[in-house]
C-alpha cells in the first residue's frame, strides 16, 4: 500500500506563499471614499395654542434650517390648550408632547408629577428674562421651565367710537352705553380666571395652601366691609343687564369682528384681531370699577406667564431642550409679539420700542397694580363655573345667594 506524502512548509514560508497569491499591485488598489455618517432620526412633538399654529410652524421651520444636517428631524405640531396642558399630559406622560406651552399656574403640578426636570443653563435663562417671569417658572428657587411671555393677564378692550375716557372708568356706565347702542360688553364667566376680578379687591380671599394642592377661600364670608353676598348680588345685576354678555374667548373674537361686542375683558393674545376689527377705534385700558355693596370697587386680575416645558420622559430630551430654547429665544419672542401681539418675558425683547408702544401691553402694565400671580389648586375651577352658571341662568335652583356661595366655597377648599 502506498502512503500519501504530505508536504509540510515552514509557517513563515507558507505565509509568504499565500501573500504572494493574494496581494495586488499597490498601484492597482483604489481607496473607497468615506461615506458621510447618516444623521440620527429625531422625532419631536410640540404642543401649543391653536391660535399660535402659524407662528409655531414658522419658528419650527427656522429651527430646522438652523440645525439642518445635525439630525434627521421629524417635528410635529399639535394644537393643545395651554390652560389644559397638564390634564392632557397626565393621561400618559411618556407618550405626551416633548415640548409644550402651558400657563404658569400648572408648574407645581407638573413638577410634583415628575414631568419636568430642572432646566440646564438656568443662570443664562435667569439673566435673559424678567425676574417675575423667572419666579413664575421656578419652584423653591429651582427653574423648571423656560419663560415665554409676561402677559398672561387681562384688561379692558374698548371701541373709542362708542366710549369716552370717562366712560371706561365704570363698568356700570359701559353697560349702559352698550345697551343704548344695542351692543354688548363681554366678560367670560365660564372661567374662574376672569371671575376672580370681581372678588379680588373686596377683602375676600382665595389662594393656595402651603401643601401646594388645596385652597383657602373666604368668598362666602358674612363679615367685613364687603360680604360674599354683596359680590354675588352685583354679579346678578350685571348678568341681567341688556348690555352684558358672558362669552368664551372665541365668542369675544366673533363679536368684535361682527360688531356686536364693543368692549370686553380679555388678553393680549387677541390684540391683533381687535385692532384689525376696530381700526382707529381700537383702545385698551386697565379694568374699570364696578358697584358692589354700595361702593365702587376696582376690578382685580390674575397675572400670569406662559412657559415652555420639556417632557422629562422625552426620548430625545437634548434636542427637545434645544427646541424649547429656540422657541423662547429673544428673536422668536420678538416674532411672537409682531405676529401675535404677546408680551415678551425676554428682557431685551420687552424693552423694544414696539413693545413699549403697544396699547394692549400698556394696558396690562397699568392693570398690574391691581393684579397678583395666580396660584390656585385644581379644585378652584369647577365650583366657580357651577356658581356662575346659576347666576347667569337667573338662579333656577331657588337657592339663596349665601347658599350658593357656601357651596362654591366648600368645593374650592375641598381636599
Amino acid at each position: 500500500m502506498m502512503k500519501k506524502k504530505i508536504l509540510r512548509l515552514p509557517a513563515l514560508l507558507l505565509a509568504v506563499f499565500l501573500c504572494g497569491c493574494t496581494q495586488k499591485n499597490p498601484r492597482e488598489q483604489k481607496k473607497e471614499p468615506a461615506s458621510d455618517p447618516v444623521p440620527a432620526p429625531v422625532s419631536l412633538t410640540v404642543w401649543g395654542a391653536e391660535e399660535d399654529e402659524a407662528l409655531l410652524r414658522q419658528i419650527i421651520d427656522g429651527f430646522l434650517e438652523t440645525y439642518k444636517g445635525q439630525a434627521d428631524f421629524e417635528i410635529t405640531y399639535e394644537p393643545q390648550s395651554e390652560s389644559n396642558c397638564t390634564n392632557a399630559l397626565m393621561g400618559d406622560l411618556e407618550q405626551g408632547a416633548d415640548v409644550f406651552a402651558f400657563a404658569d399656574d400648572q408648574l407645581n403640578t407638573l413638577v410634583a408629577a415628575g414631568a419636568l426636570d430642572p432646566v440646564e443653563h438656568a443662570d443664562e435663562v435667569r439673566e435673559a428674562n424678567l425676574p417675575e417671569a423667572v419666579l413664575a417658572a421656578s419652584v423653591n428657587d429651582t427653574l423648571y421651565a423656560l419663560p415665554l411671555t409676561a402677559d398672561n393677564g387681562y384688561f379692558l378692550y374698548y371701541n373709542k367710537d362708542y366710549f369716552s375716557k370717562e366712560d371706561i372708568r365704570s363698568f356700570d356706565q359701559m353697560l349702559d352705553v352698550a345697551a343704548a347702542a344695542g351692543k354688548k360688553v363681554s366678560m367670560e364667566w365660564s372661567s374662574g380666571w376672569y371671575v376672580y376680578s370681581l372678588f379680588g379687591n373686596t377683602g375676600l380671599t382665595v389662594g393656595l395652601n402651603d401643601d401646594g394642592i388645596t385652597n383657602y377661600c373666604t368668598w362666602n364670608s358674612t363679615e367685613g366691609d364687603i360680604r360674599g353676598t354683596d359680590v354675588a348680588r352685583a354679579m346678578t345685576d350685571i348678568a341681567a343687564h341688556p348690555g352684558f354678555i358672558s362669552t368664551s374667548d372665541a365668542g369675544f373674537v366673533e363679536g368684535v369682528k361682527d360688531g356686536t361686542i364693543i368692549a370686553g375683558i380679555n388678553g393680549v393674545w387677541n390684540a391683533v384681531t381687535v385692532e384689525e376689527a376696530w381700526g382707529s377705534g381700537y383702545g385698551a385700558s386697565k379694568l374699570p370699577s364696578y358697584t358692589c355693596g354700595g361702593q365702587q370697587v376696582q376690578m382685580a386680575s390674575f397675572s400670569g406667564y406662559k412657559l415652555i416645558g420639556v417632557n422629562a420622559y422625552s426620548a430625545h430630551k437634548e434636542w427637545a431642550a434645544k427646541l424649547a430654547e429656540w422657541i423662547t429665544s429673544e428673536k422668536n419672542q420678538k416674532l411672537r409679539f409682531l405676529l401675535r401681539g404677546q408680551g415678551p418675558s425676554n428682557i431685551n425683547a420687552a424693552a423694544s420700542q414696539e413693545v413699549q408702544n403697544a396699547p394692549a401691553i400698556a394696558a396690562l402694565l397699568e392693570q398690574s397694580e391691581f393684579s397678583c400671580l395666580q396660584r390656585i389648586g385644581g379644585n378652584f375651577w369647577d365650583p366657580v363655573i357651577a356658581f356662575t352658571t346659576e347666576i347667569l341662568a337667573g338662579n333656577p335652583s331657588g337657592k339663596s345667594l349665601q347658599e350658593q356661595l357656601d357651596l362654591m366655597t366648600e368645593g374650592i377648599i375641598a381636599p
